[in-house]
């Protein structure tokens, strides 16, 4: 019998807490939008009126959760059956400084985070000795502990033309941006995070951080970063660290942004690069151009690291009778440094259908493929390491499996409960979990809960 055992703690990301004041089309309503009403943007309501009062007067507070519950239908690694489940809650107040005090176009956001729980794909599906590259369940990870995610200070010159942000962020708030209803990883999130996740910290981990953005015209822009790179703001026990202790580097990303209207349906295209100008260990060679885990001797040492991204969304149809309902497709593509990066290359692409029915017009499909490809050189690292210790057969707990190339699928249905709550169940097909050939491709079963209180 399968044990489906659920952590008590549990918590997910991927809320996005950047608020901004309550629509004023929306605000008459929620000042009588009782608790649990399903037209009003809080499960908890509006409080007799007091949230839209002080959104008016540039206070809006969020309290949101995310939870996600995934179950190995069958394959992965282990075939022993469970469930297991990871959530995030988020606190924040986004403060709008212009009606607050007076500051054109000033706004401060400080957002808390609390992860817990466990992750299906880290024993059923992957090899533990190698791990995986994809998450069933995108909110588990970076340590299941509180964080300062976001303190940041906004403004913006020239006509707004101008958008400068100081402050603690993550890079994916920015840049390589993109939506979060998928639950597996690779359709989740800033992409580039999570193929060079030791320099570029996505959500919810923060650190001190520049942003500066340029309109050239109202639908395109260019945006250039700089973030601290500080491998310490990862561990656990530093959530609210300050100090910029450990830094190591910084990362250097820039991006060119256009959000057209192509025949009056929104689309938005990305492209961008980043730098980080800390050292980084090649994956497979030493000083002398040897495979390092043959010679014994240090891997030898890159002065930097770099890539590339590209992204797509746009929807292509519509119906007249709303806007907002219709197909839209997406692609996401990165590329990374050969010599100091296990994923040299990935590419996903998918569909999302708004309003599937017109019972159901706030519901949503989707589907997605994604493929993540693993630098040769650190393959071969892998085999040159087993034959550093003449260790042959898979089975041996010793033996580091050799990794591939990646395959992950995605169906969901989200179901919108009520203005505050959303459900999506879906399933999740993935071949070769953590490239590695030997294990058997798994299908799990997940759902994702997102609500704002």
């Amino acid at each position: 019998m399968p044990d489906f055992s659920f952590s008590r703690d549990s918590a997910i990301s991927t809320l996005r807490l950047l608020g901004g004041c309550t629509a004023l089309g929306f605000a008459t309503y929620a000042q009588a939008a009782p608790a649990f009403d399903s037209d009003s943007p809080w499960m908890l309501g509006d409080w007799n009126g007091t949230r839209t009062e002080l959104a008016e007067k540039g206070y809006d507070f969020k309290l949101d959760y995310t939870g996600e519950m995934g179950s190995n239908l069958h394959g992965g690694y282990d075939h022993d059956r469970t469930a297991r489940y990871s959530d995030q809650f988020g606190l924040g107040t986004h403060l709008d400084l212009q009606k607050i005090l007076g500051w054109d176009d000033a706004e401060f956001q400080l957002t808390i985070t609390k992860r817990s729980g466990n992750n299906i794909s880290n024993d059923r599906i992957n090899d533990p000795r190698v791990g995986g590259f994809t998450s069933a369940q995108e909110v588990w990870g970076r340590g299941q502990t509180t964080r300062l995610t976001q303190m940041w200070y906004q403004q913006k010159f020239f006509d707004q033309k101008l958008d400068i942000k100081v402050g603690r962020f993550g890079e994916g708030e920015d840049f390589n941006s993109f939506p979060c209803d998928f639950q597996n990883l690779a359709f989740c999130g800033s992409q580039v995070g999570n193929w060079v996740g030791g320099i570029w910290y996505n959500w919810p981990v923060s650190q001190w951080a520049l942003r500066v953005k340029y309109h050239l015209t109202p639908e395109l822009y260019a945006q250039v970063g700089a973030y601290e790179q500080n491998p310490s703001n990862l561990d656990r026990g530093n959530g609210f660290k300050l100090s910029g202790s450990g830094t190591q580097g910084a990362v250097l990303p820039v991006e060119l942004v256009w959000t057209p209207k192509l025949n009056d349906l929104p689309g938005e295209y990305r492209a961008g690069y980043y730098y980080s100008s800390a050292k980084a260990s090649d994956v497979y060679k030493d000083q002398n151009g040897q495979p390092a885990a043959l010679s014994g001797e240090a891997y030898r040492s890159a002065s930097s690291k770099h890539g590339v991204w590209f992204g797509a969304q746009q929807q292509i149809t519509s119906l007249a009778s709303d806007h907002s309902r219709g197909l839209s497709v997406f692609a996401n593509a990165t590329m990374h440094d050969k010599k100091t990066n296990a994923i040299d290359n990935y590419v996903q692409a998918g569909v999302v259908y708004k309003g599937p029915f017109d019972a159901r017009a706030k519901d949503d499909i989707g589907f997605a493929l994604a493929r993540v490809h693993v630098n040769p050189a650190f393959r071969k690292n892998a085999e040159a390491s087993n034959q550093a210790h003449a260790v042959y057969d898979y089975d041996d707990p010793s033996f580091l499996p050799p990794q591939d190339t990646e395959y992950s699928a995605e169906l969901y249905y989200g179901v919108h409960v009520a203005n505050w709550l959303t459900v999506r169940p879906n399933l999740q097909y993935i071949r070769h979990p953590g490239g590695v050939n030997e294990v058997d491709d798994a299908l799990i079963a997940g759902i994702k809960i997102q609500s704002s209180f």
